[in-house]
Parts: structure tokens; C-alpha cells; sequence
């Protein structure tokens, strides 16, 4: 079985752009949540790789994918962001917690 990643929109007409033929396949509904976790992750690696804005965004364009398949709005999401914080904090202390193995 070849090696299969989800990828943006335009990149298989990039890819004919670029003179190639690239090899896809419309995912079913039944993967797509699997593949955009996996995408997630994926994204998640190379941003922390390298550290670029470029990833982060990335990062946050899959997130959107995977709000919009839930039926999810970001607003949503964006309040339990802002109650988790409120009740746990955010990362403005910089504490590391030290644990043993």
C-alpha cells in the first residue's frame, strides 16, 4: 500500500503545474476524522521542528478543517479555551514541572 497523507485543496493542481501527475483519492467520510487528527499531528511535529509561524499556521488550518467537519464554530471552541485558562491559566509563568521517571 502506498504511503497516503491529506493534503490542501490545490496541491495535486500544483503538483500538474509543476508538470508531474500526482496519484489522489477523495477521502471517504468514514477516515477524514482520523486523517485530520493524524494531519494535526503531522503539522504539530513541523511546527515544533521548526518554530515557524509558517507551521503554526498550518497547524491552525487544520484545526478549522476539524472544527468544520464537527459542525463546531471557532467561537466555541475559543470559550473553552478562555474557561480552561481561567480555571487552569495559560503559560504566562513559564513553570516546568519537574517529575521523576
Amino acid at each position: 500500500m502506498p504511503f497516503e497523507k491529506l493534503v490542501r485543496d490545490k496541491i495535486p493542481a500544483l503538483i500538474r503545474m509543476n508538470g508531474e501527475t500526482p496519484s489522489v483519492r477523495v477521502a471517504s467520510p468514514a477516515e477524514i476524522d482520523s486523517l485530520l487528527r493524524e494531519k494535526l499531528v503531522e503539522e504539530a511535529e513541523e511546527f515544533r521542528a521548526s518554530g515557524s509561524v509558517e507551521e503554526l499556521a498550518d497547524v491552525l488550518e487544520v484545526i478549522h478543517a476539524i472544527l468544520s467537519r464537527r459542525g463546531i464554530d471557532y467561537e466555541e471552541i475559543d470559550t473553552i479555551r478562555r474557561e480552561k485558562r481561567r480555571d487552569r491559566g495559560g503559560f504566562e509563568q513559564q513553570y516546568v514541572l519537574l517529575m521523576d521517571k
